[in-house]
């Protein structure tokens, strides 16, 4: 299709032909992807059902707020105390709690609010090490 030779009115309704042939692939494929998700819906609810549990049972594990691996799941459940390199501090009261560097854990920030100290004053955090937790050397 060569444009020098149309004249203006032809150019516009070549645009709007295309615009035409545009809305109706983006409809087309709305379409198609809508029935992929209920295909995909129809096999998965049977693969659910051939493990012998239901939809609400395995539901609340799809669209959980943070998704992690079921490795990560059972490394939180059951912390690693290997040693890590240089000293490193125990909660006396959780010994699942261990800090030894870098952001400060979130437990570790509640207590030390706990007791009125400040978790951003460097000070405070050495005092909260020194007096509160159980310090392991390496």
């Amino acid at each position: 299709m060569n444009y020098e030779t149309m004249s203006h009115d032809e150019i516009h309704q070549h645009l709007a032909d295309l615009e035409q042939q545009r809305v109706l692939a983006l409809n087309t494929l709305s379409q198609i992807k809508k029935k992929g998700k209920f295909d995909l819906a129809d096999t998965i609810r049977g693969m659910i059902a051939e493990q012998g549990f239901s939809v609400e049972d395995i539901l609340p594990l799809l669209t959980s707020g943070r998704r992690r691996s079921q490795r990560a799941r059972t490394r939180v459940a059951t912390p690693s105390v290997s040693t890590p390199a240089g000293a490193y501090y125990v909660d006396p009261e959780d010994d699942a709690n261990i800090y030894f560097r870098g952001a400060i854990p979130n437990w570790m920030k509640t207590k030390m609010q706990g007791q009125g100290l400040d978790p951003s004053n460097k000070d405070d955090r050495n005092t909260f090490k020194a007096n509160y937790l159980r310090r392991v050397a390496a």
